[in-house]
C-alpha cells in the first residue's frame, strides 16, 4: 500500500515538472496568444478614457452655448431698448422743431413789422433752427448694432464681442456688415484661444458668402487658425486659394501680412 500511494505521488510530481516546460514552450512559441488578453484590457481602459474626455468636452461645449445664448439674449435686449431711445429721441427733436415752426410770429398785412414786437426782436438776434440736426440723428440701427459688436472686441471682450456679433447676424442677415460681423466673430474666437471654433466660424463665413466684404479676409484668419491648430499645410491651402479667388481685390493690409503668415507654415 505504502509503494502504490508513493508512485502515485512521484507520478503526479513528475507531471507537474512535464507541464512546466510545455507551458514555457507554449509562451516561447506563442507570445502573442499570451499577451492578447492584457492587450485587449488595455485597449479597453484606453478606449474607456478617451470616451471620458470626449464626454467631458462635450459638456464644456454644451454649457458654453447655454452661457452664450443669455448673453445673446442680454445683449438683444439691450440693442432692442437703444433701438427705441434712438427713435424716441427723433421723435422729440420733430416734435421740438414743429413747435418752433407753430411760434414764428405772424406777419400782419398792412405792416411789415411782425404782430408781436417783442417776438421780433427775439427772432432777430437768435440763430435760425438747424435743420440738418434731424438728419443726423438719423442713424442706421444695424451699423450702431454692429459698432457694439466692435468696441466689444477692441476692448479684448471677447465672449461679449462673439454674442452681440451673433445677435447682428441673427437680427441682420441680409445687410453688408454680416460679412464683417461673422469674419469678426471667427478673430475673436481666435484672440480668446479657441482656433478650432474659429476656424468653423470662418469658413461658414467665406463659404456662406463669398462675395462679402470680409470673405477674403476670413480666409486669412482660416489659414492662422489652422496653424494654431497644427495643421500648416490646409492653412497653406487656404492661403492659396485667397490668393486664387481674390487677388488683386485683396486688402492692401491682407498683402501685407500674407508672406509673412506663408512663411511661418513652410508653404512651398
Amino acid at each position: 500500500m505504502k509503494t502504490v500511494l508513493s508512485f502515485t505521488v512521484s507520478a503526479a510530481a513528475l507531471a507537474a515538472l512535464a507541464v512546466a516546460p510545455a507551458a514555457a514552450q507554449y509562451q516561447q512559441q506563442y507570445p502573442a496568444a499570451v499577451q492578447q488578453p492584457m492587450a485587449t484590457q488595455a485597449s479597453v481602459s484606453n478606449l474607456d478614457n478617451r470616451i471620458v474626455q470626449l464626454e467631458r468636452q462635450i459638456a464644456d461645449m454644451l454649457r458654453s452655448e447655454e452661457e452664450n445664448g443669455h448673453r445673446i439674449s442680454q445683449l438683444e435686449a439691450q440693442l432692442k431698448q437703444s433701438r427705441d431711445d434712438s427713435a424716441a429721441r427723433i421723435a422729440a427733436l420733430e416734435a421740438q422743431i414743429a413747435g418752433r415752426d407753430s411760434t414764428r410770429p405772424v406777419m400782419t398785412a398792412s405792416s411789415d413789422t411782425p404782430e408781436t414786437p417783442t417776438r421780433a426782436v427775439a427772432s432777430s438776434t437768435s440763430r435760425p433752427p438747424v435743420v440738418n440736426a434731424v438728419v443726423t440723428t438719423d442713424t442706421d440701427p444695424a451699423e450702431e448694432a454692429y459698432d457694439v459688436g466692435y468696441q466689444l472686441w477692441k476692448a479684448g471682450k471677447y465672449d461679449e464681442a462673439v454674442g452681440s456679433l451673433r445677435a447682428f447676424t441673427s437680427s441682420y442677415p441680409k445687410h453688408r456688415r454680416a460679412s464683417w460681423a461673422n469674419n469678426l466673430a471667427g478673430r475673436a474666437l481666435l484672440d480668446k484661444g479657441q482656433p478650432r471654433a474659429a476656424a468653423e466660424v470662418l469658413l461658414a463665413n467665406y463659404r456662406g458668402n463669398p462675395k462679402g466684404e470680409r470673405a477674403a479676409d476670413s480666409l486669412f484668419y482660416l489659414g492662422q487658425s489652422l496653424v494654431k491648430l497644427g495643421q500648416p499645410a490646409q492653412a497653406c491651402k487656404a492661403y492659396a486659394e485667397l490668393e486664387s479667388v481674390y487677388g488683386d481685390k485683396v486688402r492692401g493690409e491682407l498683402k501685407t501680412m500674407l508672406p509673412k503668415a506663408k512663411a511661418e507654415a513652410k508653404c512651398a
